[in-house]
């Protein structure tokens, strides 16, 4: 017998921002596979069980997820965020690939949600208005000279960059090097924007310039995103200032 697994994304924290979709797709399903702390942020019914495990255990949550989907269980894997961006649908995805062939014949959905990138955006203005893209700097699964050279190429060719996963207690150096990497390619009056916890009470946005731009006011709840040599600062008096990069953008460095 075969379940169906759903994959959810619940968004960046404010439960306004999590779609009806998500909603009906948590409200239908009987067990939950996912970090802590995002399962916290769901009102489970007493019919409804929850299987909590630890933010680095994306693979083997996808395992347990999907053997209860093949055991006939209607599934709900949560991720904070849209869960194709940096989280879960990959993890589900890889599974599927390398492991059980029958995995290959559940029902399976997935629920988009609003990324950091878009709810740290729409806080400061139109720093995705053309080019961009996400890049993740934790080095848990690619290595450090990876990211370097994408950092390099992408900031050269004009894209403005929303970083993930900035910085942790066990990296606390790499998002300042990142910093450095992109002030040997940007002017160093690129707009740049810390977005932490965007939607939630505790809520920050800051906007400054790449050559002020301080690693140490990041954390992992902390999207960064870093404009191109194209993208522009808004002044507006007593306000804080609105970043844009133009549509009509592409003009090489």
């Amino acid at each position: 017998m075969s379940g169906k697994l759903v994959i959810v994304g619940l968004g960046p924290g404010s439960a306004e921002q999590v779609t009806p979709q998500a909603s009906a797709a948590v409200a239908a399903a009987e067990v939950f596979f996912g970090y802590g702390p995002y399962l916290d942020r769901l009102a489970l019914r007493p019919d409804q069980r929850r299987v909590a495990s630890d933010n680095r255990e994306e693979l083997s949550r996808a395992k347990a997820a999907l053997h209860a989907a093949a055991g006939g269980a209607h599934v709900c894997v949560v991720s904070g965020g849209d869960p194709g961006v940096f989280a879960m649908a990959a993890a589900v995805c890889e599974a599927i690939e390398e492991d059980v062939e029958s995995w290959r014949e559940i029902d399976l959905e997935i629920v988009p949600g609003v990324t950091a990138m878009l709810a740290v955006a729409a806080r400061a203005g139109a720093p995705l208005g053309h080019d961009f893209c996400a890049i993740s700097l934790s080095d848990n699964l690619k290595p450090w000279a990876v990211i370097e050279q994408r950092l390099r190429a992408v900031a050269t060719v004009g894209l403005v960059i929303a970083l993930y996963n900035p910085i942790s207690r066990a990296r606390p150096w790499q998002l300042g090097s990142a910093f450095a990497i992109l002030r040997e390619v940007l002017p160093w009056t690129t707009p740049v924007i810390f977005g932490r916890a965007a939607g939630r009470p505790d809520e920050a946005i800051a906007v400054t310039t790449l050559a002020d731009a301080d690693a140490t006011r990041a954390d992992m709840a902390t999207c960064v995103i870093i404009g191109s040599a194209e993208t522009r600062l808004i002044e507006r008096p007593g306000r804080q200032p609105l970043v844009y990069s133009p549509r009509s953008s592409g003009v090489m460095p």
